[in-house]
């Protein structure tokens, strides 16, 4: 057969032997970093297997054979846990959460659709070979750059690079006498090819109907565990015995947060020695049980420290673990989901699962029945018993040592010194997975992950684990290069590529350089210009600069902060992750500097300060000038103070020359100054040179609105909404500022006509909220939007009397994500979130923000709790409390964020709960103050009907 010779002229080859959960990851590692870093990649998978990423582990189809680490804990990248939830819920599994456990079946299956997405996304720079052999040997001469791989069909791989994701070698099995070896009736593997259980009998005792057999297990972890549900659930009685008889411990049916290590354990420095680390691990589990009542919050408190602990003892002190203490720490480290150990415990009660600490003896058949291959095997346990089976399955688990088995490949590699036994014998040597050889050098491009690691790890076979190794496994094979650019100052920011031409950086539209070619750069551009002006498209150019180049940093953190601050359709967390993936590799400080402004706004940590920070340094960059300043699209700085923000924008706009766009978020600024004559001089200024501008018209919008122009600005925007504004995004906030000028001019008609053709949320609306949307209208109202626009304005128009009968409120509570009405990252979404929850009359949702707000962030804990309060009293027809309480908030209300505007649903509510408790001197001056504010039609007639002395 003709070899696989791969290493076309400039091109990487990489081969990795093994497609099971390890290899999968690694390949897609390895796929995803050619990519970012524009290295073409030959990638050669191999392994016998029908399907990449299932293995013996995930290939099982019973249902009841689930995962042993919650949902949340087994994502295939480290950077992005939530990622294997994700799947699942865009996969029929809409209501998992991180705490379920889902089938190792469909775990299979994610590892093998993430891998083929990668390998899709990776299309012109990464080609992937399946080949369905073994790789039974590997060569690396002494001089030569590469390796050679022999698989057992004859045909050769030469290779850069050799990845070894073989998984955990078979367990040898030198427990079992050999009579029983000899038997026929020992089943050294559980479990056949393609995931079923290879151990039932074909009939019963005495060759009688299937299901009438008994059978052995020898161990009893998590692979004991899930073999004997599949035999006890077909009707066979299952005795599993080991050497202490004790099975995993369950998983909590609540999981609680993991207990950090104490410094005790966590000190990186003072390896602390078995004596030292014994009592230091009683004392963190007592600390644990004494907080929760439960030990395993200090289980998972220690997983980061394992590997240490274990590699700062000494030979003798690992073997001594391994010989007194690994039993327990297997048992409460590795342990049953809720569901299967109650399953567990059904079988042991009806008597169908037998567990015994206890070990084999010996074995024969039964005495008279030797001639029968069916006859059951008579096994005399440690404990004086002798058991009647018709099968003894070994289920002791994996084998320590790398060449367990008489992997041919692996002993090839021992054997030529390209590989050293680890620890004790367990496992390889290592250096952060490249493989030491004989002379303790990593000269050569050899790598393993996993299982192979495990004498120097110990704790390396979990998903949790493997993931990290992948990773780093594929930045050790396809390092990133480092192409800084030479200097900060030069706005072409050219570089010098591998063959020494200078090359031009491409730029966005004022002058600041992108780490990316010019098609890219050019989509990204032309996103960057439908945000500033407002204009639909934004999330379709921004995606489409990451298809160009799929390791453009700039393009992913551009969709996840569109996703995260507007509700854009896209995967915030992976576009998150991409983001700093791709920043690490090829980009540059400013560009770094701007994926940490989002990364810290999207996790709440400390991004206002950072994304400041980040403008002082670039002033030019537009999109973060547009995060700063509290919009439609944008929520701005928390807790801001405008003087400050008109400041920052007043700062930024030289480095634009002379561009509407600053000027249009200066108009803005300034009417919430009001500033009002300002604020439509530079609105206007801004729509003479792009009359799509979204923020001029949003401050003229405002500026109409506070000085009591409400005809006029009604049919202002009508018309622009239509016109210019076409294929503007926000256009339902333009509707709602039109349907406030008609409430103002107690026009109940027109309202209702508006809110039923272009703010009812689940409808077509005249335009769409939503930053996702690439067409010019037709979108439907839906989360924020409904929250902020639809819901506001239906509390507003009740408030007013102008609604009159039963408010549609539950179409607004039903058209938002039950995260963004109950738990809100911001308080201005807290305060409209009150807002639709009063007007549905929801006093026990009321309560659940509360309590949410109450330990949320500061201007959470100061304005929304008691607000909810006061909300829970106007529900409840309690009018003094509802005063006394809506009182007490109005001087912080600025602090929630959003315009003079929208807070004043908490005045019209106060000016609600006086007439309706009968404070009509009070209502009186309030409504004088409004009307000397800004006349309406509304105030002057509430103003009328108020009782005189």
């Amino acid at each position: 057969m003709e070899d696989v010779e791969g290493g076309c002229p400039g091109r990487r080859t990489v081969a990795v032997v093994g497609a099971g959960a390890a290899g999968a990851l690694v390949a897609t590692q390895l796929c995803e970093a050619a990519v970012r870093r524009r290295v073409p990649l030959d990638l050669v998978l191999i392994d016998p297997a029908p399907e990449a990423g299932r293995g013996t582990a995930y290939s099982t189809r019973d249902p009841r054979h689930l995962l042993n680490v919650p949902v949340g804990g087994m994502s295939a990248y480290p950077d992005d846990p939530g990622h294997f939830r994700r799947w699942l819920c865009g996969h029929g599994d809409a209501d998992v959460g991180a705490g379920d456990f889902a089938s190792r079946y469909r775990f299979g299956s994610y590892l093998a659709d993430t891998l083929g997405r990668a390998i899709i996304r990776a299309r012109g720079f990464a080609s992937v070979t399946r080949l369905r052999t073994r790789a039974t040997a590997c060569e690396w001469p002494q001089r030569s750059a590469r390796a050679r791989l022999v698989l057992a069909d004859g045909r050769t791989v030469a290779a850069d690079s050799v990845v070894l994701a073989t998984g955990p070698a078979p367990g040898g099995g030198d427990w079992a006498p050999e009579e029983l070896r000899a038997s026929g009736c020992f089943v050294a593997h559980p479990w056949t090819a393609d995931g079923e259980v290879d151990a039932a009998p074909k009939g019963g005792p005495d060759g009688g109907p299937d299901g009438a057999g008994h059978v052995l297990l020898v161990g009893a972890g998590l692979t004991a565990v899930d073999v004997a549900l599949s035999l006890e659930r077909r009707g066979h009685r299952v005795h599993m015995v080991s050497r202490t008889g004790l099975l995993p411990r369950p998983h909590a049916l609540r999981p609680l947060p993991p207990v950090p290590a104490p410094p005790a354990l966590a000190d990186a420095d003072r390896p602390p020695g078995l004596p030292a680390l014994r009592t230091a691990l009683r004392r963190h589990l007592a600390g644990a049980l004494r907080e929760f009542g439960d030990w395993r919050p200090a289980f998972d408190g220690l997983r980061p420290v394992t590997a240490r602990l274990w590699q700062g003892l000494s030979e003798a002190e690992r073997t001594e673990v391994l010989d007194r203490e690994i039993t327990l720490w297997n048992v409460h480290r590795h342990r049953m989901p809720p569901a299967t150990a109650e399953a567990v415990e059904r079988a042991r009660a009806a008597r169908r699962l037998r567990v015994d600490a206890a070990r084999v003896v010996s074995a024969a058949r039964a005495r008279g029945r030797a001639h029968r291959p069916s006859a059951p095997l008579d096994v005399t346990l440690t404990d004086g018993r002798t058991l009647p089976v018709q099968r003894v399955v070994d289920c002791t688990g994996p084998g320590l040592r790398t060449d367990s088995g008489a992997d041919p490949l692996w002993r090839s590699l021992l054997d030529a010194g390209l590989a050293v036994r680890g620890p004790l014998g367990i496992g390889v040597a290592t250096d952060g997975g490249r493989l030491r050889d004989a002379e303790g050098r990593c000269a050569r491009g050899l790598f393993t992950l996993g299982a192979p690691r495990r004498g120097e790890l110990w704790e390396t076979v979990a998903i949790p684990e493997i993931r990290a190794q992948a990773a780093a496994v594929a930045d050790a094979v396809l390092p990133a290069r480092a192409d800084e650019p030479p200097s900060a100052a030069v706005r072409a920011s050219a570089r010098a590529d591998d063959t020494g031409t200078v090359r031009v950086r491409p730029a966005d539209p004022f002058g600041l350089p992108l780490s990316t070619h010019t098609e890219a750069a050019t989509a990204y551009a032309a996103g960057l210009d439908r945000v500033m002006a407002m204009r639909a498209g934004a999330v379709e150019e921004f995606a489409r600069a990451t298809a160009l180049d799929g390791g453009f940093a700039l393009g992913h953190a551009a969709l996840a902060l569109l996703g995260h601050e507007g509700g854009a359709a896209t995967d915030v967390p992976r576009r998150l992750a991409e983001a700093q993936r791709s920043v690490r590799d090829r980009g540059d400080a400013r560009e770094r500097s701007f994926v940490d402004v989002v990364t810290r706004r999207v996790h709440g940590d400390g991004g206002d300060e950072a994304l400041l920070a980040h403008l002082r340094a670039y002033p030019g960059d537009a999109l973060a000038l547009s995060t700063a300043v509290p919009t439609i699209a944008f929520s701005g700085f928390d807790d801001l103070d405008e003087e400050f923000a008109r400041k920052l924008v007043e700062r930024a706009a030289p480095a634009y020359g002379g561009h509407w766009f600053p000027t249009s978020l200066l108009a803005f600024l300034r009417q919430g100054e009001d500033r009002f004559e300002e604020a439509a001089e530079l609105a206007v200024r801004a729509l003479d040179a792009e009359p799509a501008a979204g923020h001029a018209v949003h401050a003229l919008a405002h500026v109409r609105y506070e000085t009591g122009d409400h005809a006029a600005g009604r049919d202002w925007l009508d018309g622009w909404i239509v016109g210019s504004g076409r294929t503007a995004t926000q256009r339902t906030h333009f509707s709602w500022h039109a349907a406030l000028h008609e409430l103002a001019l107690d026009d109940a008609e027109a309202v209702r006509r508006r809110w039923a053709t272009q703010l009812a949320p689940g409808r077509a609306d005249a335009g769409t909220g939503d930053p996702a949307a690439g067409d010019a209208g037709g979108g439907r109202v839906c989360g924020m939007r409904a929250l902020v626009d639809s819901g506001s304005l239906l509390w507003r128009a009740h408030l007013a009397r102008v609604w009159r009968g039963p408010l549609p409120a539950d179409d607004v509570l039903t058209a938002v994500d039950g995260a963004q009405l109950e738990r809100p990252a911001r308080a201005f979404g807290a305060l409209h979130g009150a807002v639709a929850l009063a007007a549905a009359g929801d006093v026990a949702a009321l309560r659940r923000l509360a309590h949410h707000a109450g330990q949320a962030d500061a201007v959470q804990r100061a304005v929304i709790a008691p607000l909810c309060a006061a909300f829970e009293a106007v529900v409840e027809e309690r009018w003094d409390a509802a005063v006394s309480g809506l009182r007490g908030v109005r001087g912080g209300l600025h602090r929630v964020g959003g315009s003079a505007a929208q807070r004043e649903v908490v005045e019209d509510t106060l000016l609600y709960a006086l007439l309706a408790g009968g404070r009509t001197d009070a209502g009186r001056r309030l409504l004088e103050e409004r009307l000397e504010r800004r006349p309406s039609p509304l105030d002057r007639r509430r103003l009328a009907e108020l009782p005189t002395d």
